[in-house]
């Protein structure tokens, strides 16, 4: 019994540490974003009372129960002046679920919510949810929209990995207790999907990814625009694409928008990933671009290439080269809290302001698509500092 209570000390301490251990921003400077050193939530964040019976009559060896492998693809939100983010918590087993961590700064000090969500399920049982993007909509309700992975009912014999992929759709007022509703019919399979914080002709507004299968976008031409009368029973009729992807950029495989966007006076704000081909295999990045305030459909900025790619230890992880975001906090004063994952492994911060993400859309060249055309850019840059 000592040394089981030892051994709980010992852990509680650790804890405690890595909890409350303060962030600092990452020295590197490109005038856009603050990187901090730290990653905010990492499988080790998982409350000890997730992973080990307490009891030693039932514990003797102090063992760890339940593992948690993974923190990552954290939808986010500022609610009663905390700030809290949708995080995707996977499993030893490999399962992933919904848990609320919450800081009072954004940066440090996240803690876990004692209780996972309990999402109630729709249809047949879901095999995995996961990347959940949060939503406060003008309704009144916050919804969280998310991927629901079920097996492919026409898998071959003996095929245990294809599945199928739909958009699943709830609602709630206080981010504990949640309404389940149909999930979100279409065409095609539907991994990434984001509702519209705005009516749009007294209509709900997805952002939506079209894909023909699980993983492969296939003919799927990008980010999609979809209205939809009626959340309750949600239904693509009508797609647009409205982020195409290219040959040859950092989107070329496919890519999906991140969190909703965020309004400004010169237009709606997107964080997007992209997603392109290399030798180690895929590498996800984000890049931004921006629509128009009265039109959101109708793009207005995209500067060419990425906003972020995975650095250092980043690189790193269970699906290595890989950065996404679900989330992000714009403040009243325009401070800008982009959260992302990195490897399929733990969750980090970055800060910028609206301005100056603004400014790096706006006036940041678009890529040209082609060699000649990046080179005579960067030309017109050179040229225009040496004559200073």
């Amino acid at each position: 019994m000592e040394s089981f209570q030892k051994r709980i000390a010992e852990l509680e301490a650790g804890y405690e540490a890595l909890v409350t251990r303060p962030n600092v921003p990452d020295p590197a400077y490109n005038g856009i974003y603050t990187r901090y050193r730290y990653p905010i939530l990492t499988a080790a964040h998982a409350p000890l009372f997730w992973r080990y019976d307490l009891d030693p009559r039932s514990n003797p060896y102090c063992m760890e129960r339940i593992g948690v492998n993974a923190v990552m693809n954290s939808g986010a939100i500022k609610f009663n002046g905390r700030y809290l983010i949708m995080a995707r918590v996977e499993g030893a087993d490999r399962k992933s679920f919904f848990a609320v961590a919450e800081s009072p700064n954004g940066i440090d000090n996240f803690r876990f919510w004692d209780y996972p969500v309990t999402m109630p399920e729709y249809g047949e049982p879901a095999t995995n949810v996961y990347d959940m993007r949060l939503t406060a909509h003008e309704d009144g309700w916050i919804y969280g929209v998310f991927c629901v992975e079920r097996k492919d009912p026409a898998a071959r014999p003996g095929d245990l990995s294809s599945a199928v992929a739909s958009a699943g759709i709830a609602r709630t007022k206080d981010l504990v207790n949640w309404e389940r509703l149909p999930d979100l019919k279409s065409r095609h399979q539907q991994r990434n999907a984001v509702l519209h914080p705005e009516f749009i002709d007294g209509k709900y507004a997805f952002y939506t990814r079209p894909q023909e299968g699980f993983i492969e976008a296939g003919n799927g031409g990008g980010i999609g625009w979809a209205l939809i009368d009626d959340i309750t029973h949600a239904e693509v009729r009508e797609e647009r694409i409205i982020n195409c992807r290219y040959y040859h950029t950092i989107k070329e495989v496919k890519n999906g928008e991140g969190p909703h966007p965020i309004r400004t006076p010169q237009g709606w704000l997107h964080l997007a990933h992209g997603v392109r081909g290399c030798a180690a295999g895929l590498r996800y990045v984000l890049y931004l671009y921006m629509t128009e305030l009265e039109r959101p459909w109708i793009p207005i900025a995209e500067p060419g290439g990425l906003l972020m790619g995975p650095a250092g230890e980043e690189r790193v992880g269970d699906v290595s080269n890989v950065l996404f975001s679900n989330g992000w906090i714009a403040d009243p004063d325009g401070r800008v809290f982009i959260y992302y994952a990195s490897s399929d492994t733990r969750m980090h911060v970055a800060t910028s302001t609206v301005d100056r993400l603004v400014d790096y859309c706006l006036h940041t060249p678009a890529d040209g698509l082609t060699t000649g055309h990046s080179v005579e850019t960067l030309k017109k840059l050179i040229g225009k500092n040496l004559k200073r």
